[in-house]
């Protein structure tokens, strides 16, 4: 069996969000324990993503605290940029500094498209899009300052493959892939400055399956290890989704095939006319799989 050095997270200050329960619980539990001081912050929101109930997130740090992890509580909203610009500057007036952001926070909605609510199209939104890319904004200058930060956003599954969609969830498969286009450009604005940007795709039985507690199989702790890599400084690359899932982990991302000049030359089948595409579309739209072993 392979033996490594142990991955340290002393003196780091971190934030995970949506951190009361299941994933965010399992993520801020393992930093902790490997040294970090966790800001854990949830917001009480119900399943619905509506509400607010502070006791949630206080009660988990309680338990933790209990066994003498280094975490902290914070639930103040974070559906607004000056929210998440507050609950930055609160972290490094506190504790100095802040070295890593897991954004876990959201929710599973299902809305079919006859009947997809605007405001809540916009809230998913909000919270799986827009809060994490403030709270990267805030945290920016730190993180720039030490010439060290790690930032990691949550996509799914549910959006990234055709297969595993799910009818009802547009909206929070549009969000998820809001998340990965975000990744992208803050991975390529962060490099130059040791800000490694990545996404995890987990699969977890958690609130959001209807399991309270711990589940009988694919366990939150399960995935934490991944996400915890993606956190620290072992990590030294950007833009990459993270799948994790059953202790198992792939990372993926979008590769341009060789020899592309983009944008005039894709290296691909050339066409004229609508009729030419549709004559050659068995050779435009190939269906593909990647061996796995």
């Amino acid at each position: 069996m392979q033996t490594h050095d142990e991955i340290s997270f002393d003196g780091q200050v971190g934030l995970v969000t949506g951190a009361a329960s299941g994933l965010g619980l399992a993520y801020s539990r393992l930093l902790a324990r490997r040294g970090a001081k966790v800001v854990m912050h949830d917001v009480g929101a119900g399943l619905d993503g509506n509400g607010q109930d502070p006791r949630r997130i206080d009660a988990t740090v309680a338990l933790l605290r209990g066994t003498g992890l280094d975490v902290h509580a914070a639930h103040a909203a974070i559906d607004q940029r000056d929210g998440c610009r507050a609950l930055i500057a609160d972290i490094v007036a506190r504790h100095g500094r802040i070295d890593f952001i897991i954004h876990n926070a959201g929710w599973v909605e299902y809305q079919q498209i006859d009947a997809l609510e605007e405001d809540r199209f916009d809230h998913m939104m909000t919270i799986a899009a827009k809060a994490p890319l403030w709270l990267a904004e805030a945290a920016w200058p730190s993180m720039q300052a030490n010439h060290h930060g790690r930032i990691v956003l949550t996509t799914s599954d549910r959006a990234l493959y055709p297969q595993y969609v799910q009818k009802g969830l547009a909206a929070y498969a549009a969000a998820k892939m809001a998340a990965v286009g975000i990744v992208n450009v803050l991975a390529a604005e962060g490099a130059p400055h040791n800000i490694m940007v990545n996404a995890i795709s987990p699969v977890a039985k958690t609130r959001m399956w209807g399991v309270e507690g711990e589940p009988a199989e694919l366990h939150p702790d399960a995935v934490a290890p991944g996400v915890a890599f993606l956190a620290s400084a072992a990590c030294r690359d950007g833009g990459w989704i993270l799948r994790a899932s059953n202790g198992q982990f792939h990372a993926t991302r979008s590769v341009e095939a060789d020899d592309v000049a983009y944008p005039r030359d894709l290296r691909a089948t050339s066409a004229d006319s609508i009729e030419d595409i549709a004559a050659q579309w068995s050779r435009i739209a190939q269906p593909t799989v990647e061996p796995r072993r």
